[in-house]
Parts: C-alpha cells; sequence; structure tokens
C-alpha cells in the first residue's frame, strides 16, 4: 500500500513539473543555486515570464504541449517590437531552459526537445559604433568638479572606458577590489560566473582618489548612490542619460559604447587581440568582431606597421 501511495506521489509529482510555470521555476531556483549572478537570473525570469504570458494567451499550460511551430510563431511575433539581438536573447534562454528540461530528465522518456527543430533568429553581425573619445570629454566636462556626484561620475566615465567592464560588473565592484597603486581591479562575477582581472591607467586612478576623498559613509561599494548603496544599472543609465543631455551630445551613447571604445582604443593602440581577449572576458575571438568598428585608416595604418616589403627588405 505504502509502495502504491509512493509511486501515485512521483507520478504527480512529474505531472506537476510538466506545468510550464513550475518548470520555469524549478529551472530559475537550479540556475540560482549553480550561482548565477542576480543581472543574469532576472535576464532568465523576464524572458521566460513573457514566453509564459505569450503560451497561455494560446491556450498552452503544459511543456509538452510547446511545438515548434509555436516557437517560429512567438519570435515572429516578438520580432515585431525587438531588435535582432533582443530576439536572439529571448532565443539563447528558451535552449537554456529546454535544454535543463533534457538534462534533468523531467519529461516522459518520449518528449523531444522543440527548440531542437527551431533555427536561431539571424542577428547583423556589423561592428557596432563605440562611444567617440571626443563625447567622453564631452561628458566629463559637464561633470562639476569638486562636488561628490560630480567627481564620482567622472571616475565612472574613465573607469567605464578605461577597464572595459560591462556596466553591471563595474556596479558590483567593491572597493576592496581595487587596487589603487597598481591600478589592477578584480572583476568579479563577470559574464558565466567568471573572475578576471582588468587595470586602470593614471589619470583613472586620480579621478578614483578625488572622488573617494569625498566619500564619508562605509559603504563597500566602489561607486554609490545618494543613499550610499551600491550604484545599480538603471541609476548608472540613468545619470548616463543626464550627462549627455547636459553636454548636448548629438548621438544618445549607451553604456555598452565604453566598452566598444575600449576595444576599439586598445586595438588602434597596439594591443594584441589576444590579450584583448582577456581584457574582456570573452570566450571566444569571435565575440569581438561586433566591437572591433575599424575602418579604412585603421587597416591602412596597420598596414604601414606590419608591411613585409617596407620593414623586411
Amino acid at each position: 500500500m505504502l509502495f502504491n501511495l509512493h509511486n501515485e506521489q512521483t507520478i504527480l509529482e512529474k505531472a506537476q513539473a510538466c506545468y510550464l510555470g513550475t518548470a520555469i521555476e524549478s529551472f530559475l531556483i537550479d540556475r540560482q543555486a549553480a550561482g548565477l549572478s542576480p543581472h543574469t537570473l532576472k535576464f532568465y525570469r523576464q524572458y521566460l515570464q513573457a514566453f509564459s504570458t505569450a503560451c497561455s494567451e494560446n491556450a498552452v499550460k503544459l511543456v509538452q504541449d510547446i511545438s515548434p511551430d509555436l516557437l517560429r510563431r512567438y519570435f515572429l511575433k516578438l520580432s515585431e517590437n525587438h531588435n535582432p539581438g533582443g530576439v536572439h536573447c529571448a532565443y539563447r534562454t528558451l535552449r537554456a531552459f529546454f535544454r535543463w528540461l533534457l538534462n534533468e530528465e523531467i519529461m516522459q522518456p518520449e518528449w523531444r526537445n522543440p527548440m531542437l527543430k527551431v533555427k536561431p533568429p539571424k542577428v547583423n553581425l556589423d561592428p557596432l559604433e563605440p562611444i567617440s573619445l571626443e563625447d567622453v570629454r564631452a561628458l566629463i566636462a559637464a561633470c562639476q568638479p569638486g562636488k561628490l556626484a560630480g567627481e564620482r561620475d567622472r571616475a565612472i566615465f574613465l573607469f567605464l572606458l578605461d577597464t572595459g567592464a560591462r556596466a553591471q560588473e563595474s556596479c558590483n565592484t567593491k572597493l576592496e577590489d581595487v587596487d589603487l597603486n597598481t591600478g589592477a581591479v578584480t572583476i568579479r562575477y563577470g559574464k558565466g560566473g567568471k573572475t578576471r582581472m582588468a587595470f586602470l591607467g593614471r589619470k583613472t586612478r586620480r579621478a578614483l582618489r578625488s572622488y573617494l576623498r569625498l566619500r564619508q559613509d562605509h559603504s563597500p561599494a566602489l561607486f554609490v548612490s545618494k543613499t550610499g548603496d551600491f550604484l545599480t544599472y538603471d541609476g548608472l543609465r540613468e545619470l548616463l542619460d543626464r550627462k549627455a543631455k547636459l553636454a548636448k551630445l548629438t548621438t544618445k551613447p549607451t553604456l555598452h559604447n565604453f566598452r566598444r571604445a575600449f576595444a576599439l582604443n586598445m586595438l588602434r593602440n597596439g594591443v594584441d587581440v589576444f590579450a584583448l581577449q582577456r581584457l574582456l572576458g570573452h570566450s571566444d575571438l569571435q565575440i569581438m568582431r561586433r566591437y572591433l568598428a575599424q575602418n579604412d585608416t585603421d587597416t591602412r595604418a596597420a598596414h604601414m606597421r606590419g608591411s613585409p616589403v617596407d620593414n623586411g627588405l
């Protein structure tokens, strides 16, 4: 009798796990237990909840009722108000979710992963334009010197450009992660939960010292909000928008533009792509292609530096 009761409970648990909402929550708990960053978890939750809502609108509640056709229609609908990059993010999220379902053996043995028949949406791989150094200078000029907020904002812009760190990585940086003597910065919990080293030049270290001398709080954060808490991603984005308006920039910059500017200017200044790959924390060189928006002047200069005829004969 107890054996049968146990079997019935197991069958019930498996049936409940087949509900999309239940499966999504289990996936997020697993990802959290695996040590993914809060930013990545938020990213997963956002896209999975959007997909769950779309499934409900189509009267689909069970995972086994999700077909390749439904997924294709969802991505097509998503493309109406999302850029190709956003649609591809949704695709990667769902791909990770369905792979997890398969690896966890939650579904019945006869279940087939519907994502296997869905081709990934095409993404434009043309290089992306970075923020120009002229615009960075204008942003810095818009920061009020001698004031805590102004010195903080100036230090942030230089930190973003000098380290190539992602915006969220910069927000997460603690005081203890920065060595102002050597310029070494430990970037913790980067993409994929990886830790790497970044570095600061003399000008950025001076800017940080000027900012930190005005600090009177006891927060462990390198960059703090008005309340003394860690500056958030949204707060940093709003800060950039305000300063861009004050600086009267003709093109509205994004936080990620600083990372692209770091990559391109490091390359122009002679840093080899393998060192640059490590500084950016990229797993392969293919990802870097979109950061390196080189023009004909760049390639001509590269040829002049490396011409085997002019430099070898």
